[in-house]
């Protein structure tokens, strides 16, 4: 049993921080999502017509998070909040990347709604997971680069297992280790605000949009919330919000063919 935890330090420094973790088990990435192809798709054309404006720094929701950078003394022009790329990128392409279907989904969700998201691969992840301050000697590997490493300034806010640190300034990258890819069978999605009094209702609807993505696609998907409240989620022995059974596989391989798509990294730009 994975348990997630909120520092005591965090909440005091941000006491309106909330995280929302959709927990996913029995993931099936390596099949076709086509409601979340479609939704994408859907999207970038609402952006080329004009019809839907991404999110920028003028945003409350993003600037909270420039502010909270700032906080403990990352730049967020340069090390930009993982929305906030990915917003920028949907305005400077047109378009958002294609990884694997089910980091597109929380990518999509991520623009859609203004907030940060992201996932791990819980069978990489070493012991429980803590939302803190980086410590001296802490590490961290780049996701897409796994010779580098890293060290993270004492006071930046990471999440770190008992092997190391996942994310570098709260949400701007991803590690290599706990990388989301078509393999991975159970993973726990991760939306972020540190202005849950403000956009908590909208923090939520985001989050029942992800759970509706990914639920077809996975045997089942449970919730649980962390904020100055609630600092501790244990990821066992939940009440499904969505649950599915696995799809009968015909004799002779996956329904379709073609079998599991190649290892492709997950990514917070």
């Amino acid at each position: 049993m994975t348990t997630f935890h909120l520092a005591d330090e965090v909440c005091a420094a941000f006491p309106d921080a909330r995280v929302v973790l959709l927990t996913a088990r029995g993931v099936r990435g390596g099949q076709p999502w086509p409601a979340a192809s479609t939704a994408l798709a859907e999207l970038e054309r609402r952006y080329a017509a004009g019809d839907f404006v991404p999110a920028d720094e003028s945003d409350p929701r993003i600037a909270g998070w420039h502010a909270a950078y700032r906080r403990f003394g990352s730049n967020p022009r340069r090390m930009r909040p993982s929305v906030d790329a990915l917003c920028r990128r949907l305005v400077r392409t047109g378009g958002l990347p294609r990884i694997g279907a089910a980091v597109d989904c929380y990518n999509l969700v991520s623009v859609s709604h203004g907030f940060p998201a992201g996932a791990f691969d819980l069978s990489r992840i070493a012991g429980d997971v803590a939302i803190r301050f980086a410590r001296d000697g802490d590490e961290f590997t780049p996701l897409g680069e796994p010779d580098a490493v890293e060290r993270p300034r004492a006071g930046e806010v990471v999440y770190a297992d008992a092997a190391g640190v996942l994310t570098r300034h709260w949400n701007h990258r991803d590690a290599e280790r706990t990388k989301v890819t078509p393999q991975s069978r159970d993973v726990v999605f991760l939306l972020e605000t540190v202005d849950a009094e403000t956009f908590g209702a909208a923090l939520a609807a985001a989050a029942r949009e992800l759970a509706d993505l990914v639920g077809p696609h996975a045997g089942q998907v449970t919730e649980h919330v962390l904020d100055g409240e609630r600092r501790v989620a244990r990821l066992a022995g939940d009440v499904p919000l969505v649950q599915h059974p696995e799809p009968a596989r015909r004799q002779g391989g996956v329904p379709g063919g073609g079998g599991e798509p190649a290892d492709v990294p997950a990514a917070r730009p």
